[in-house]
């Protein structure tokens, strides 16, 4: 028997498959959503099969925004609580408080004797999002991976527009005012690490330790940059994008 979690997420579906033995990864994958999660959800069959594991062998467990558009799910859990479940996992089941910073949404979510005790999610905007940060790099012309280079070795610069849309405005008048691209890239970033920390202000989040979840926790200046703001120790490993899915499939291991 397989346990399979699916993560159909805003922008990226991360899959996970465990074996039955123990909790140890068989398979993973990490792909664009694209624009319908039916096509998505048909397209992750097809690689589940790809590698023996059909619906017949396998519990098959399905959590994120798409969540509901895999028929063939034996199981469909929140993501608030798959999060939660697999961000414990990578934790080794050390209570923490969780930071994921997803495409569409930034989630805090507080463990307390292995459970979700709490949680709180951002606005609709999609400031101090994944989604944020793409469109600032585009506008600056690097890549996300580079941004992150960029805001190491600059000087921050406050971007002070709440919205997406006005925060790309002032970063396109900061360009054309000279000014150094690695104090706007070291802006950008820190605009998310602020909009992380108010948030996590508003959860009154007690927990000694922090754990960075979503497509920033192998950015080891996001960490730093949200342990310097928070105070508190912030740690993260190079799975905890798939943290979603590995809950997901550990669920349905439990279950």
């Amino acid at each position: 028997m397989y346990y399979v979690g699916i993560d159909i997420g805003s922008t990226a579906t991360k899959l996970i498959v465990l074996n039955e033995a123990k909790n140890e990864t068989l398979h993973s994958l990490l792909m664009p959503t694209g624009w319908s999660s039916k096509e998505t959800a048909a397209s992750v069959l097809s690689r589940l099969e790809e590698w023996g594991i059909t619906p017949e062998n396998a519990f098959i467990t399905a959590t994120g925004y798409g969540r509901v558009s895999v028929p063939y799910a034996n199981k469909v859990v929140t993501e608030i609580t798959c999060h939660g479940r697999g961000g414990l996992f990578l934790n080794r089941n050390e209570d923490c408080t969780i930071i994921d910073i997803g495409g569409q949404d930034t989630k805090i979510i507080t463990l307390k004797d292995g459970m979700v005790e709490n949680f709180i999610m951002n606005d609709k905007c999609s400031a101090g999002t994944g989604r944020f940060l793409e469109i600032m790099a585009n506008t600056l012309g690097v890549s996300l991976e580079e941004i992150f280079g960029l805001a190491a070795k600059g000087e921050e610069i406050a971007i002070s527009s709440m919205c997406t849309v006005f925060a790309e405005s002032e970063v396109i008048s900061l360009i054309g005012n000279g000014r150094p691209k690695e104090d706007i890239a070291c802006g950008v970033v820190n605009s998310i690490v602020n909009k992380v920390y108010t948030l996590c202000g508003k959860h009154n989040a007690a927990s000694d330790v922090f754990f960075l979840t979503g497509g920033f926790c192998d950015s080891f200046y996001m960490c730093a940059q949200l342990e310097k703001k928070l105070k508190k120790p912030v740690h993260s490993n190079p799975m905890a994008r798939y943290a979603g899915a590995i809950g997901a499939a550990l669920l349905g291991k439990q279950k």
